[in-house]
């Protein structure tokens, strides 16, 4: 059964969640939290969109995010392809970093917001990782108590909701967080209550899918990977695609199909198509490349800077 798309409404309020693939960790150390922090403060700024609430976990990440007109679908292709590049590369490794596609769920603001944003900073705490939620850097519960400035972070409209006086809306709020300390899962914040899409009432719900104009996101298309690998091997596509084993077109079919299997909207069958090839001869390549690299990392050197000039390709358009 496909997918139901996602929900595109200017303005509206989602919980986001991306995971590490097999629960892999996302960030090592903290060199890497602050990477992500800095594409956070890009994609605030280029894309428009609010962060009221957050939270960096070791293999998954919590987002309260306010959009603008930019759909959440193409803000977050950018945050995740530009973070694994980025990864992959620093790490001299190829293969998934993030769990599939990530969870976003359009909620109800009204009904469901401050008790999203104490539960996203207290996940530290359900965790064991920390006692008390102010003891935890990475995530916007210290920005919400005026400890630290995020210039990416939205602190004034969740304050707005307690109190008018910045002061006061802080103590107010840091109660309303301890008053959750005891506070265990709640289910309804990761899984939604209308087909996983949305978190509201019926009528929340009939009105959000009324509203909704999906627009389709800038994507990264097979064309640009085989024309990207090609420009990197210096070969035509007519030789990419000629039959034979000879180097380099063998190699750069193997990139090809790498990359192919990367980028989550792409297919093997449509590539295996263009190319003239098995499905499975295909898959295959690609999966021999990525055993060369866990042994060599030199191998993942091309697959990695075609990735990073096809990401910055699609950020042009």
């Amino acid at each position: 059964m496909p997918r139901k798309p996602r929900i595109h409404i200017p303005g509206c309020f989602y919980h986001v969640i991306v995971r590490g693939n097999a629960g892999d960790p996302l960030f090592l150390d903290d060199t890497h939290r602050h990477y992500f922090f800095k594409l956070l403060q890009d994609g605030s700024v280029r894309f428009q969109y609010r962060i009221h609430a957050f939270c960096l976990m070791t293999n998954h990440v919590h987002l309260l995010l306010q959009v603008a007109d930019i759909p959440l679908s193409r803000l977050m292709q950018n945050l995740m392809l530009r973070y694994s590049t980025w990864f992959n590369k620093k790490r001299r490794r190829i293969g998934h970093l993030f769990q599939g596609r990530y969870k976003a769920i359009l909620i109800d603001a009204d009904a469901y917001l401050l008790e999203l944003v104490r539960y996203i900073h207290l996940n530290p705490v359900r965790a064991n990782m920390v006692k008390l939620p102010d003891e935890y850097q990475w995530t916007g519960h210290r920005s919400l108590l005026g400890k630290e400035v995020l210039p990416w972070q939205c602190t004034d409209y969740v304050l707005s909701l307690f109190a008018s006086d910045s002061m006061k809306a802080s103590e107010k709020y840091s109660n309303f967080v301890y008053d959750g300390l005891s506070e265990g899962a709640r289910p309804e914040f990761g899984l939604g209550t209308h087909e996983g899409r949305l978190l509201g009432d019926d009528s929340f719900a009939d009105e959000a899918l009324l509203q909704a104009e999906e627009k389709p996101a800038s994507r990264v298309t097979l064309d640009a990977v085989i024309s990207e690998v090609c420009r990197q091997f210096e070969i035509t596509e007519a030789e990419l695609s000629a039959t034979g084993k000879a180097r380099p077109a063998s190699e750069a079919r193997a990139v090809a199909a790498f990359i192919t299997r990367e980028i989550p909207h792409l297919s093997l069958t449509e590539l295996a198509k263009k190319l003239d090839r098995e499905v499975s001869a295909v898959s295959q390549a690609a999966r021999r490349l990525e055993k060369a690299a866990k042994e060599n990392r030199h191998f993942a050197e091309t697959p990695n800077k075609i990735l990073a000039n096809l990401q910055m390709s699609n950020m042009t358009r």
